[in-house]
């Protein structure tokens, strides 16, 4: 037990970073009816920021770690905003009204230009960054020996996923700019006839989707210190599947698919095989899109006739 109580919290930790990047998915996809499959290299953009941007600080010579973080995960979000900004108006906008496989195409061609546009700006190489939060909590000790811990880089992603889900779930139904997603969300042409500006709208769900993203490489980079340039792809992926897990265009069943695919995978790997754990969490994934196509969460498209 204390063995499994232990893979939970590594469950729950990984999980929450997948959250963070499947809401970037549902969002996009719930208001545009897209899949924007260049979201996991904004992810990987938002780490190579606020690793740039912590090294910065430190050069400068700041010491105190929340002053430095708090910089960092602003900047990171201003920046990585803003290249989800520039996506959606290059890659996306001129595409909206063609056929459905353009934009997907020109989202799959963009994920390939940021990929190796960091290659060749950062290089090939893993970019280690020293443990920059450490220390933590022994919960239990069993008789023979082994330690459950609770890390304070594993406290800090958890409480900042529930922060950011709970500020994210406040706008949505709260703010004026979400009643706008929903409104496009249940139809453009209605919402733009009574004066929501679609264009306005979807550009902020691109912009907030990549905020979050880049909050989800910031603990990333804390609680594996590292990226590199194909991280995004692997992470894309897996978030993608927990949106899809957990039900395509709902914000409750993104987080709840990421939880779950990073449960499988951290179960699996300390209890089978570490090399299937992707085989293990594909292999849920089809399970339950067999007997819930629409996943955990989703509701069944409704045609307007």
């Amino acid at each position: 037990m204390d063995y499994f109580a232990q893979q939970l919290i590594n469950g729950l930790v990984l999980g929450s970073i997948y959250g963070l990047i499947a809401i970037g998915y549902t969002m996009v996809y719930g208001i545009v009816g897209m899949i924007n499959f260049a979201h996991g290299d904004v992810f990987m953009i938002g780490g190579f920021i606020a690793l740039i941007t912590f090294l910065l600080l430190v050069s400068t010579g700041l010491t105190a770690v929340p002053v430095i973080l708090l910089i960092v995960i602003l900047v990171s979000m201003a920046i990585t905003a803003l290249y989800g900004w520039t996506i959606e108006r290059i890659a996306y906008r001129p595409l909206r009204h063609s056929f459905r496989l353009a934009p997907m195409l020109s989202a799959i061609g963009m994920s390939f230009v940021l990929t190796n546009y960091s290659q060749v700006a950062q290089g090939a190489r893993v970019k280690p960054v020293p443990p920059v939060i450490t220390g933590g909590y022994t919960l239990h000790e069993s008789a023979d020996g082994f330690v459950i811990q609770l890390s304070n880089i594993q406290i800090v992603v958890v409480i900042t996923t529930i922060v950011l889900l709970a500020i994210f779930t406040w706008l949505v139904s709260r703010t004026r700019l979400g009643r706008d997603m929903r409104a496009c969300e249940q139809d453009q042409t209605m919402a733009a006839l009574l004066g929501v500006d679609v264009d306005r709208t979807i550009s902020m769900t691109f912009v907030i989707g990549a905020a979050l993203a880049a909050v989800a490489g910031l603990m990333y980079l804390l609680y594996y210190g590292l990226v590199d340039f194909f991280m995004g792809f692997v992470a894309g992926i897996k978030a993608f599947t927990a949106a899809v897990l957990g039900g395509i265009g709902s914000l409750p069943g993104a987080m709840l698919g990421g939880l779950a695919i990073g449960l499988i995978e951290t179960f699996w790997s300390a209890y089978f095989s570490v090399e299937y754990k992707d085989v293990a969490a594909f292999s849920i994934l089809i399970v339950v899109l067999i007997f819930m196509p629409t996943g955990l969460l989703g509701r069944p498209e409704v045609e307007k006739v």
